[in-house]
C-alpha cells in the first residue's frame, strides 16, 4: 500500500499523505472508500499514530479525504478542477527540477533515462 523511505528528506507524514493521495487519485482507493483507521495504518507502518493523524488532517484540508465522527476517514476523489490544478503544479515543479538539473550540467539523455526509469511499472 504505502512504503516509507527513511532516507527521503520529506517528513514521514508527507510521505504517508502523498502515498494515500496517489492511491486515491489512481482509483486504487475508490471514492467513498473507508481509509484504514489511524491505529491500523500506524501499526502497519510501525509509526506513531499522531503522524498518521497529521497526514489524514492534511488530506482532508486538501480535499482528498473527509472524516465522519465516530465512523472514520473516507476517500474523496477530487473534482476535475482540483486534479487539473495539481497536475499543473506538479508539471511546473518538474520543469523547475529539469531546469536545475540542466544548469548543473546533467545531460538530457541522463534526465530522459531518469524519467523513463521512474515512469516504467
Amino acid at each position: 500500500m504505502i512504503t516509507l523511505n527513511y532516507r527521503d528528506a520529506r517528513p514521514i507524514y508527507e510521505q504517508v499523505k502523498d502515498g494515500l493521495r496517489k492511491l486515491i487519485v489512481s482509483g486504487a482507493i475508490a471514492d467513498g472508500e473507508k481509509l484504514p483507521s489511524v491505529r491500523q495504518l500506524a501499526s502497519a507502518l510501525a509509526i506513531n499514530p499522531n503522524t498518521i493523524q497529521r497526514a489524514y488532517n492534511e488530506l482532508e484540508a486538501e480535499g482528498y479525504a473527509v472524516s465522519v465522527q465516530g465512523k472514520g476517514s473516507f476517500a474523496v476523489c477530487g473534482a476535475r478542477e482540483k486534479d487539473d490544478a495539481r497536475r499543473r503544479e506538479l508539471s511546473e515543479r518538474l520543469r523547475e527540477t529539469v531546469a536545475e538539473l540542466r544548469a548543473m550540467g546533467v545531460r538530457q539523455t541522463e534526465i530522459e533515462a531518469l524519467c523513463k526509469e521512474e515512469t516504467e511499472p
